[in-house]
């Protein structure tokens, strides 16, 4: 959805470790053709303690994880996945 003010609204879901790190509905927005790396960055400086984790997880949209360096363009829910270990 495109906010009245031209920025775009990100849900962030996360999961693993990380998702004890941010809140349940976390939402932030974010200018027109930004890019994940951009909205992870705020992320991070607003959840400084996540910092490490955010580095360290895959991002998804949906099914599909997605680069950092992926542009958005449309409301989205962007899904941190934190790496796992074991077998």
């Amino acid at each position: 959805m495109l906010q009245s003010n031209s920025t775009i609204q990100i849900k962030i879901e996360a999961y693993g470790a990380v998702e004890k790190l941010l809140p349940a509905n976390l939402v932030i927005y974010s200018p027109p053709h930004s890019d994940i790396g951009a909205a992870l960055s705020q992320v991070m400086s607003l959840y400084p303690e996540a910092k490490t984790l955010i580095e360290r997880c895959a991002c998804a949209v949906g099914e599909d994880i997605i680069p950092r360096h992926f542009i958005i363009e449309n409301a989205m829910t962007l899904v941190l996945l934190s790496p796992v270990a074991g077998g």
